[in-house]
């Protein structure tokens, strides 16, 4: 299995348990659906929540994670863990994630790969 393939399996399991642990666990008169969005062709992979919350629309993503240049871009992570960690722990080398939600002249003071 070549390693970008490895990628799109590895990242959509990481999410699919993410969103299903939120769906396990609702939160009383709260309308949210917890969604993997996945596009293999194009490298976008998305936990996304829609619906509504306290009487206002949702639909916001968690994590949006690309695969870019061979390497997995983290465009948002509003988790308390770090899908990064996630990702490390999986076995993925910090030479191929890159933390896109910080500002492009700022990556070079994390662990992971500027670009």
């Amino acid at each position: 299995m070549d390693k970008l393939t490895r990628y799109k399996n590895l990242i959509k399991q990481l999410l699919q348990q993410y969103v299903e642990l939120e769906s396990r666990s609702p939160i009383p008169n709260v309308q949210v659906e917890h969604l993997l969005v996945a596009d293999d062709e194009r490298g976008h992979y998305i936990w996304l929540n829609l619906g509504w919350w306290k009487g206002e629309r949702l639909n916001s993503p968690t994590i949006h994670v690309r695969l870019k240049d061979g390497k997995i871009w983290i465009e948002e992570d509003w988790t308390d863990i770090g899908f990064a960690d996630q990702l490390l722990a999986a076995g993925v080398p910090k030479e191929d994630i890159v933390l896109a939600f910080h500002a492009p002249e700022m990556r070079q003071y994390t662990e992971f790969a500027a670009a």
